[in-house]
């Protein structure tokens, strides 16, 4: 039993943006690859147990990126394309729900000026 949560944990992980590869990232630095691991397996387990106890169903949350970390991503892509020679400029978005409305932005190459 202990394998297979020991390979389950690997395999979540693995899986980009899961609160399990976010728990595994917290872990690591601290008290090291196999630790993390089981700690990783241990909160599969209790996941497991809720599920099949209570007849929940699971739902990935997932990583809520923080205001800051998209500033920064939103700062980085913008120095991107202005050296590629684009024009740049942030304006509020239509939509709403596709991101945070003080990151959209027009893209104009150079050209088009």
């Amino acid at each position: 039993m202990r394998r297979i949560l020991n390979q389950s944990a690997k395999a979540a992980i693995r899986s980009k943006g899961s609160v399990f590869q976010d728990l595994y990232r917290r872990l690591v630095a601290r008290i090291g690859h196999p630790k993390a691991i089981w700690a990783v397996a241990h909160k599969l387990c209790r996941i497991i147990w809720k599920i099949l106890h209570d007849g929940v169903e699971y739902q990935e949350l997932g990583r809520q990126p923080d205001p800051k970390s998209i500033e920064r991503r939103t700062g980085k892509l913008v120095r991107q394309l202005r050296a590629l020679g684009y024009q740049v400029q942030l304006s509020p978005s239509r939509d709403a729900v596709a991101a945070p409305a003080k990151f959209q932005g027009a893209v104009i190459p150079e050209s088009a000026v």
